[in-house]
Order: structure tokens, then C-alpha cells, then sequence
């Protein structure tokens, strides 16, 4: 927001799940949110908590492999973790790089020397901070209430 990627901007949240981005990103201004997921349950809950929030941003259920692209000013995503599910979060960046030239998503920690090389000529990391981004238990493979996982949250500009 503080960089003027948000305000008044068109904004795509890939794999928003519940909504968590596309709502903050509505919050703090931005002209227009979609948000996109292939699980509908996720997106119906994305637009509850919309409707909750009095935010008007727009929700698809969607492979982001399939997702038509169109041009966005800014991306802002958390994909799923390529740690995780070997190359997960490839795809995503791939999509996020064809349909913005601004690009903000987290990662797992100790994930930005991969992601440096793997948008090598295509977009560099201007920003990168990290931080601990709670997780609540919400899938039944959580065996815990509340983790706190170690996350980098990186901002890559297309070249």
C-alpha cells in the first residue's frame, strides 16, 4: 500500500481461498478486487466474508491454469508452498508475472533464493521482509489450534 500498488488499483488474488487479500486489498482502497480459487467452498466463504466486511470484490472459482488473463495493476497472493507440494507455488508466480507487471506473495521462509532465480529475467524482487503469519486450524490434517509459520513476503516487479 505504502508503494502505491494497492489504492486505487485493479488487483488479482490468485488462490485467495477464504478472501483474506482481495477483502484487505478492497479495505485499503483498491478500484477493484477478483479473487480466484479452484475450491468453490473456499470462494463462497470469500464472498460471505465480503458481505461481511461491505467490501465489493468480485470472487471466480477457477484453475488459475485455465484463468483467461487479463491485465491487473498488482497481484497480491499466497500461494501454496512449494516446501510443501514439491513446485506448488510455480504456477502461480508464472500467472501472476503474465497478468501484472507489480507482484506481491508469501512464501515459506528461506524461499527467496529460489524465487530470485526462478523469475531471473523475467522480474526482480524489489522488496522482502520476513515474519511469523499465524495459521488457525481449519483443515482436519491440523492437529493444533493456532501455528505460527515463518514466512517471507516478497514484492517482484516484472522487467
Amino acid at each position: 500500500m505504502m508503494r502505491g500498488d494497492i489504492e486505487g488499483k485493479k488487483i488479482l488474488d490468485p488462490g485467495c481461498g477464504t478472501g483474506v487479500l482481495s477483502c484487505g486489498a478492497k479495505l485499503l482502497g483498491a478500484e477493484y478486487v477478483l479473487g480466484i480459487d479452484v475450491d468453490k467452498r473456499a470462494v463462497e466463504v470469500a464472498e460471505k466474508n465480503a458481505e461481511k466486511l461491505k467490501v465489493d470484490a468480485e470472487f471466480l472459482v477457477s484453475d488459475i491454469k485455465s484463468f483467461e488473463c487479463r491485465h491487473f495493476d498488482t497481484v497480491v497472493m499466497n500461494p501454496p508452498f512449494g516446501a510443501q507440494n514439491v513446485h506448488a507455488d510455480r504456477p502461480f508466480i508464472d500467472m501472476a508475472l503474465e497478468c501484472s507487471d507489480v507482484v506481491y506473495s508469501v512464501f515459506n521462509k528461506g524461499s527467496l533464493g529460489f524465487v530470485k532465480s526462478y523469475v531471473k529475467k523475467r522480474a526482480e524482487v524489489t522488496a522482502a521482509f520476513s515474519c511469523s503469519f499465524p495459521m488457525k486450524k481449519t483443515f482436519s490434517h491440523h492437529t493444533k489450534e493456532c501455528v505460527y509459520i515463518d514466512v517471507e513476503i516478497v514484492r517482484m516487479t516484472k522487467i
